[in-house]
């Protein structure tokens, strides 16, 4: 008998301790840093599921760039940390960039994608959420993909309206080019170990 109640008590503290574990190694989203990464990964999956377009994808890294360049500031300034009040500014911010996430991610407008020319826009989206998840593109790196990925949708846009809904063979050939140009900038900016 007492051996099987050493047995549970044994039993209970090793899974106790083991949940303990998981939570000090697991990211909680109430730190600067675990906030961060829960809202890339809701941008990245706007970006994958076409909630979000690539000028909103733009601005909202952009600002998420902005963001990590004030908190890198603020922890050098104090020898690695942040002081409460930069904390509370920094969790401010970080609230209204979760908000505009949100509203961007359920307004209207979404990435809509045609034929050859769609289906590698939509791939490269896809390559940008992939790198945005994994933290090998940092949201600098990302806002710079989506503002060349914004200027080849309007350009096609442009196009298209000039030549009723259809591109000419010379802009498919002018598109794939900057597609192109677009995928190694992508490349090379997912493998530069510049990511977060």
């Amino acid at each position: 008998m007492k051996r099987e109640s050493s047995m549970v008590v044994f039993g209970a503290a090793m899974l106790s301790s083991s949940m303990l574990l998981a939570q000090a190694a697991a990211p909680t989203t109430n730190t600067v840093g675990g906030r961060e990464e829960n809202q890339q990964d809701r941008i990245a999956q706007g970006v994958k599921s076409g909630q979000l377009t690539a000028g909103e994808t733009k601005n909202l890294e952009g600002r998420e760039a902005n963001l990590n360049r004030e908190i890198h500031a603020d922890r050098a300034a104090n020898g690695g940390t942040l002081t409460s009040v930069e904390r509370q500014q920094i969790n401010h911010q970080q609230n209204n960039l979760s908000k505009s996430i949100s509203a961007d991610k359920h307004n209207a407008a979404t990435q809509n994608y045609k034929g050859e020319v769609g289906a590698r826009q939509e791939n490269q989206q896809h390559r940008i959420a992939q790198g945005i998840k994994s933290g090998s593109l940092s949201p600098a790196e990302a806002a710079r993909a989506e503002n060349r990925q914004q200027g080849i949708n309007q350009e096609i846009r442009a196009d298209r309206a000039a030549n009723g809904g259809k591109l000419t063979a010379a802009e498919h050939t002018q598109i794939n080019r900057q597609q192109n140009a677009a995928s190694r900038q992508i490349r090379r900016e997912k493998h530069d170990g510049r990511g977060r």
